[in-house]
């Protein structure tokens, strides 16, 4: 009863004329910036951070959450309609939804995204309604030995999941602890990796390593591989439904939320492993299995909601614990931090209006973003249409102004222009941007609790066992960093055993 009234409460403030603006605003970029392919949710908040730390911190929540949101259902329509994923967990929606789209069905795979994706959406916040409450007091308590151990899985399974190799997946964080330590050690008062630069002594700000990671980088990225032609864009009429595609869609909508949700409340699980097991579990049980591979509506329907709930998920870590499993919910948790509110089990005690209307403003813009997307499909469709030296060359114009505004200080945007060298260098060499980014963000945390449990304990190094959730933590870590070697020597598996799964999304 407590969360209702909590949720109440929320839904009170945030229907206001103002909150609504902010929701609406939200919504509206993030599709926008979804359709568009290369510009995910994580560029577009990481680019409005500077600009909204004037504002109150549950209006900027309320609009980055809207963004997050609607990148999630932009992200289909460059999908089905280009063949070009815009961001990576709806690549599995490209497999289908662009085959439907060439068979001229185009409209109805885009009603089925949209639906799907809002029925995943509102299952999915009424779990973060259920869910969080009891993660917050379960996470309350943690000690300092858990929270390490916490994170380190977050590390690992961040670094070991995502990218091509788990190499380059630890090469990333790396990097990324090794951003997090620059400036004053905060127990010994030395300065780390300054080299003797003054600017460098209070770190580098997390919103210009993120705008260079994201913007810079992917801007030089696209103009190594520039085309000057914009992408050829199939027509398309109003989204619709018949009843033979309602009664097609709707059992794997509930599947795909079911297969998101715990995914994305998880460290390092992400929407891009739900999407691929959704599709694979309606390919499996799909009454027209021949239809797959030439458009069949339950390839869309699943991965997108699973696309969606996965999102909702993603909230429950970040509101609970302090720990993001995506880059949009890692940078959305610096803004925390930017406004000096210390994300984890105690930011809904000591903030519970922010966290309660950030909740119900999901249930409003997952409402908005269906009323948007259903009648404006095809004016989205025509934002496919901007040729991209134009649309990347305002993206370096914001990026630039959005890090010369965090500290009015020329140095940053030499640091901006070197981290846009590295973004390059990471697309480059196909590391992944995640671990970096969630290195740079908790690092410094997983540094204070380690050093508070070896303090506890007079420096045993037994401290940093801990309870049995520590325990299960390093068990964990230890399963995936072994998994290759055990997977070779398990009876039964031979080192060609693949899955075969489908190629054909365009890059």
């Amino acid at each position: 009863m407590d969360n209702l009234s909590n949720l109440i409460e929320g839904f009170a403030n945030i229907l206001t004329p103002l909150n609504l603006l902010f929701a609406l605003i939200g919504v509206t970029v993030g599709t926008a910036v979804g359709v568009l392919p290369g510009i995910g949710p994580a560029m577009t908040v990481a680019l409005l951070l500077p600009i909204t730390y004037g504002l109150d911190p549950t209006q900027a929540m309320i609009m980055f959450a809207g963004i997050f949101y609607g990148g999630m259902y932009g992200g289909s329509t460059t999908s089905i309609l280009l063949n070009t994923p815009g961001e990576s967990a709806s690549v599995v929606t490209a497999l289908e939804g662009n085959k439907m789209a060439k068979a001229g069905r185009a409209a109805q795979a885009l009603a089925t995204a949209a639906i799907g994706s809002f029925v995943a959406g509102t299952i999915g916040t009424a779990l973060l309604v259920l869910v969080m409450p009891q993660v917050v007091a379960f996470a309350i308590e943690l000690g300092s030995p858990e929270m390490l151990a916490i994170l380190l899985v977050a590390f690992v399974g961040a670094s070991a999941v995502l990218g091509s190799s788990r190499v380059r997946g630890f090469a990333s964080l790396l990097m990324g602890l090794t951003i997090g330590v620059i400036g004053i050690d905060f127990v010994t008062g030395q300065q780390r990796l300054t080299f003797g630069s003054a600017q460098l002594a209070d770190g580098i700000d997390v919103v210009v390593v993120a705008v260079g990671i994201f913007a810079v980088g992917e801007a030089l990225w696209v103009a190594a591989h520039l085309r000057r032609k914009a992408g050829t864009v199939i027509p398309v009429g109003r989204p619709w439904m018949g009843r033979e595609d309602w009664r097609r869609s709707w059992k794997p909508w509930l599947r795909g939320t079911a297969f998101g949700f715990p995914f994305g409340a998880i460290p390092a699980g992400g929407a891009e492993v739900p999407t691929f097991l959704s599709y694979l579990t309606e390919r499996r049980l799909a009454k027209r299995p021949e239809e797959f591979g030439h458009g069949a509506i339950e390839g869309v329907a699943g991965p997108e909601a699973a696309n969606n709930a996965s999102a909702a998920g993603t909230l429950v870590p970040m509101l609970a614990i302090g720990i993001p499993t995506n880059a949009t919910a890692a940078i959305m948790l610096s803004a925390l931090q930017g406004w000096g509110l210390e994300p984890g089990p105690f930011l809904i005690e000591k903030q519970p209006l922010l966290v309660w209307t950030l909740v119900a403003s999901l249930f409003i813009g997952n409402t908005m973003l269906l009323l948007l997307n259903l009648p404006l499909a095809p004016i989205w469709a025509k934002l496919l249409q901007i040729p991209r030296p134009y649309l990347y060359a305002g993206i370096l114009f914001f990026a630039t102004m959005g890090a010369y505004a965090v500290n009015a200080q020329p140095f940053d945007l030499f640091l901006l222009l070197a981290l846009g060298l590295v973004g390059f260098m990471l697309r480059r060499f196909g590391l992944p941007v995640l671990p970096l980014i969630i290195g740079v963000i908790l690092g410094p945390l997983a540094e204070k609790h380690g050093r508070r449990s070896l303090q506890l304990s007079g420096g045993d190094l037994n401290g940093l066992i801990g309870g049995p959730v520590a325990w299960v933590c390093y068990v964990i870590i230890a399963g995936v960093i072994l998994w290759p070697l055990l997977a070779k020597v398990l009876p039964g598996r031979r080192p060609h055993d693949r899955d075969h799964t489908p190629t054909e999304v365009s890059a």
